[in-house]
């Protein structure tokens, strides 16, 4: 039996270590008693207990969660619809407006900001929450909808057609059958969906408006006078509930495999 390459494992090593060293340092830092980032001076739980008082910061993030919610549920339905009728029906135009659809997955964060900010300036539409909800929607459904769009090229369209055959209406075959298969689909897009629009910084800085500050804007606000422990230990937070909820989709997407 052959022995396993040593370079592998060394290059597999330095791989990680290159990712994720940062953010292990991040995590330690968050700790340091001092309020220095270079230098450490003891185990404190200071800042974790400063960022808790933070009014301005949990404001923030309770609009941050606000916005991510409402355009992940808005954007699950849509963005469900859009890949069940361009995988099951045929219309003029079809491909066209599949590639239309997955445009916001490619163009760059500030083409879209910029947009949107002009199309919200041409309505006249003053810049809320809202119109951060809105701008928001756009990439949730484009995301959702390659999520749920992959889950379709792996069923069998002749269920859905026995479906029709026994009696069922379009919408209970799709009700019954189509959409508990694709139920994977779509909570592994909406947990994607989620994480960016949580993480999103350039659409929300263009699209906010007074008071509708949303946690990756506030974050950039307060980093301009530098990085302190307590934005080290938000991050950390931040780090931790990104990464269950990649885990809890990946468990999803296994449970979902043949």
């Amino acid at each position: 039996m052959a022995k396993p390459v040593r370079w592998q494992f060394w290059y597999t090593l330095l791989a990680f270590l290159y990712m994720y060293l940062p953010i292990g340092v991040l995590a330690v830092f968050s700790f340091n008693a001092s309020s220095s980032s270079s230098q450490w001076e003891g185990f404190s739980w200071q800042w974790y207990e400063k960022l808790w008082q933070s009014e301005a910061l949990f404001g923030a993030l309770r609009n941050s969660l606000t916005v991510a919610m409402t355009a992940v549920a808005v954007a699950a339905v849509l963005g469900t619809l859009i890949a069940v009728g361009l995988a099951r029906h045929q219309f003029p135009g079809r491909n066209i407006y599949r590639g239309v659809t997955y445009l916001p997955v490619i163009i760059p964060d500030i083409a879209i900001a910029v947009a949107t900010l002009v199309f919200f300036g041409a309505i006249a539409l003053p810049l809320s929450l809202g119109t951060i909800v809105l701008a928001h929607i756009v990439f949730c459904l484009a995301y959702i909808s390659v999520v749920v769009s992959s889950r379709l090229a792996g069923l069998d369209p002749r269920l859905e057609e026995a479906a029709l055959d026994l009696g069922a209406t379009p919408v209970a075959a799709f009700l019954q059958v189509l959409l508990p298969q694709l139920l994977p689909g779509i909570l592994s897009g909406c947990l994607l969906a989620f994480v960016l629009s949580m993480d999103d910084f350039v659409i929300a800085y263009f699209t906010s408006g007074v008071g509708a500050t949303t946690l990756p804007v506030a974050i950039f606000s307060r980093i301009r006078t530098g990085v302190t422990p307590e934005l080290n230990a938000l991050s950390v937070l931040l780090i931790g509930l990104s990464g269950t909820i990649a885990l809890i989709a990946e468990f999803i997407r296994s449970r979902d495999r043949p």
